[in-house]
């Protein structure tokens, strides 16, 4: 059984019909001689409080900037929320929408840094609030297209999470793992590639058996000290790893970490619901899951084969190829078209159902999202709406098309 998370739905606050700075930030610093009419906090005169200021005025609105979607149902059922849900990080108190967006493989490579920017603004506007990247993605290309985004659209700091992830930083022996002059120099290169003063959120995006446990505790709790990040976190660690980390943390005094990256989706699942729900209850980590459409392959696009357009068929991703070709790909293609009436039941499409199914988890805190194009984004965000429907009954049908249901310690009990 799965417990409902405890979240809240908060409406982002939005002025319409405001005042409007078409030209910012360039040609407001321009006029600063003759005055600003911008909020005197903000020196680009931009007006805070306001998902809508510093917008272009040549913007459309959402449907007339999005392509006629494919009919009317879909049409309907993609439109996303006006309201986000909001989670607690983990037990910690910082406040993050349940969906988020990342930057891998998109950001700086297969999309042009003006799409980027539309998905940014879909996603800021619709109350996203939470945006991932890593110095890894796109050899740091993703950090600097995120902050000049972030620095072009006048948006408050204050109204981010902005995390990002190290370990692989250069070629050299001391640019790469979570040393301490790793973490403390790499972090400060990813602060100036994305020009910010800090992050929210610094992962450890993989444990690294080569550096003590203690010098990464030290580590994390430096920078957190020196005001270059708000909390640290682990990406693809094991229990034993995270829980490592928390005790070498209360053992010396140290900041231990608030959550886990994870990948979860329908396919992948042992992790999140049996391995990281008693940290979640025990020492308050919480998760941020990756790849809720399973790399695309829960979308259906991959149900005929591999377009030459899908990430599948990039070069670095053969091994997504081949999972996809494979006897377990087609299983899988077998099992969404059951998924399917699932989704045409509630009124929404597959994706969204999909990543409705992993914020049923409690611990489950935001689910990141990755979009290569506007039409994709509007899409996901619309699984808002489906958070409502997913009952105890619908995740046991679910399950019973799945079959992969992990057993966790609870269920021995019962």
């Amino acid at each position: 059984m799965y417990l409902k998370a405890a979240c809240s739905e908060i409406s982002m606050p939005r002025q319409r019909g405001g005042p409007r700075l078409d030209r910012c930030p360039s040609s407001i610093q321009q006029r600063q001689g003759a005055g600003t009419r911008g909020h005197p906090s903000s020196p680009t005169g931009c007006f805070p409080g306001s998902f809508e200021a510093c917008r272009p005025q040549e913007q459309q609105s959402l449907e007339e900037r999005l392509p006629q979607i494919r009919n009317n149902f879909f049409q309907a059922s993609t439109q996303p929320s006006a309201k986000m849900v909001y989670r607690n990080l983990g037990k910690s108190g910082l406040r993050v929408s349940c969906l988020g967006l990342g930057t891998w493989v998109t950001f700086g490579g297969q999309i042009s840094d003006e799409v980027a920017e539309q998905l940014m603004t879909i996603a800021y506007e619709s109350g996203v609030n939470l945006f991932d990247t890593a110095e890894v993605y796109s050899g740091g290309k993703a950090e600097i297209v995120l902050g000049n985004i972030i620095k072009k659209k006048c948006w408050r700091r204050s109204s981010l999470v902005i995390t990002t992830k190290l370990y692989w930083g250069g070629k050299a022996e001391t640019e790469r793992g979570l040393n301490r002059k790793h973490i403390i120099e790499g972090l400060k290169g990813s602060l100036q590639r994305m020009q910010l003063e800090y992050v929210d959120v610094v992962f450890a995006n993989r444990p690294d058996s080569n550096t003590p446990m203690e010098e990464i505790v030290r580590a994390m709790t430096h920078v957190i000290n020196q005001g270059m990040s708000m909390y640290w976190g682990t990406s693809r660690w094991s229990a034993m790893e995270i829980m490592e980390a928390y005790s070498v943390a209360r053992q010396f005094n140290l900041i231990p970490p608030v959550c886990e990256q994870a990948e979860y989706h329908f396919f992948q699942r042992d992790k999140v619901e049996t391995q990281l729900p008693e940290l979640y209850h025990k020492i308050g980590v919480g998760v941020v899951s990756w790849s809720p459409l399973a790399c695309g392959i829960i979308t259906g696009k991959y149900e005929n084969g591999v377009p030459e357009s899908s990430r599948a068929s990039m070069k670095p991703y053969q091994w997504l190829r081949e999972k996809i070709m494979s006897e377990d790909g087609r299983k899988q293609q077998a099992k969404l078209k059951e998924l399917a009436h699932i989704a045409e039941k509630l009124g929404c499409t597959l994706p969204q159902l999909a990543i409705a199914w992993c914020l049923r988890n409690e611990g489950v805190s935001s689910v990141l999202l990755g979009s290569s194009n506007p039409t994709q984004l509007t899409e996901n965000l619309g699984a808002i709406q489906v958070i409502p429907k997913m009952t105890a009954g619908i995740a046991s049908e679910v399950d019973h098309i799945l079959g992969n249901r992990p057993h966790s310690k609870r269920d021995y009990h019962h």
